[in-house]
């Protein structure tokens, strides 16, 4: 696999297709840009409505597209020979995909001379599919990283030619460790595309026995099972941060839970009820004699509240209780 060298291998400048979308994608479009290489052209998702007002702007990628004055593609598909005619037009030696959105026809794989290849957030084979980052949160795992492989048609399931990995705090929630893999994925990116313009690069097929599959979140997967133990739900409300965020009920009313951490006690109380509170936290009985201190939480379309924010004008006391509806 190709590793940390200091100097990039010899070879010529190779032209680049670049499909991406998100924030997470932007780190290596922009080592890309900065170097050797010439970015062709650039495909993302078509533009949609986005944040609280739903307007419809740029996403991430193509905004730093327009900026570098790159041509730029958003089709609804890539099946059909439009598409190809439009990216073969570019000419591109070889395509690059980080977090685009859509899987990517064979015909497609196979236009640019040297493949494609993908910058995927997780330790392959573990963690193949959508959410690979908040999985490897909500899981509890110790360590995560980034995995550039050759793109192959079935999803997430091509050789690996490199990989560097990134330790998971036990506090630390989706958001931080996404930004960190984007920043140590792109370097990654463009020492392998170096290597992959001086000639033929080492491949390690994956463990297909060993692969775990990380779906997409949904909304539903938020909403707190207090009869879980603690530390579950730490990992969950860490996991679902940004989104879709974890989430309980009190007095009828949906409580967002934005931050959390372990509390030490052991409780003998019923699992969902307040067993403290302080200007610091609501402390919250679990699974297990176990118990879960809330940091910040946020009502229904209202800004998020440290504790003794929320508290000022939403007093809880002990014995209350948090339910699943």
């Amino acid at each position: 696999m190709v590793g940390d060298q200091s100097r990039p291998p010899d070879g010529a400048a190779i032209r680049i297709v670049y499909f991406g979308t998100p924030a997470f994608a932007v780190p290596t479009l922009r080592a890309l840009l900065a170097s050797r290489h010439s970015v062709c052209g650039v495909v993302t998702q078509p533009d949609r409505p986005r944040g609280r007002g739903q307007k419809v702007t740029d996403a991430p990628v193509k905004a730093l597209a327009v900026e570098h004055g790159l041509p730029v593609y958003q089709p609804t598909s890539l099946k059909g020979q439009a598409a190809l005619d439009t990216i073969a037009a570019w000419a591109p030696d070889l395509g690059v995909v980080a977090a685009y959105g859509r899987i990517i026809p064979n015909a497609m794989l196979e236009l640019p001379r040297l493949g494609m290849i993908n910058v995927h957030a997780s330790l392959l084979p573990k963690y193949r599919g959508a959410a690979p980052i908040h999985r490897a949160v909500i899981d509890g795992n110790l360590e995560t990283g980034i995995t550039i492989m050759k793109v192959v048609p079935l999803l997430d399931a091509g050789p690996m030619i490199a990989r560097a990995t990134r330790p998971i705090g036990p506090d630390e929630t989706s958001d931080a460790v996404e930004r960190d893999l984007a920043e140590l994925g792109a370097p990654l990116l463009v020492r392998v595309a170096d290597a992959m313009a001086a000639g033929p690069v080492d491949l390690e097929p994956q463990d297909d026995m060993l692969s775990t599959y990380a779906p997409r979140l949904t909304k539903e997967e938020g909403l707190i099972d207090w009869a879980l133990p603690a530390l579950y739900l730490h990992n969950r409300v860490r996991g679902l941060y940004p989104w879709p965020h974890a989430y309980t009920y009190l007095d009828g009313h949906r409580i967002i839970v934005l931050r959390s951490s372990i509390d030490a006690r052991s409780t003998g109380a019923a699992p969902g009820t307040v067993v403290d509170v302080t200007r610091e936290a609501i402390v919250v009985a679990a699974g297990f004699g176990s118990a879960l201190a809330l940091h910040q939480l946020q009502l229904e379309g209202k800004r998020p509240l440290a504790v003794r924010e929320f508290l000022a004008g939403h007093p809880v006391t002990p014995g209350a209780v948090l339910a699943k509806a």
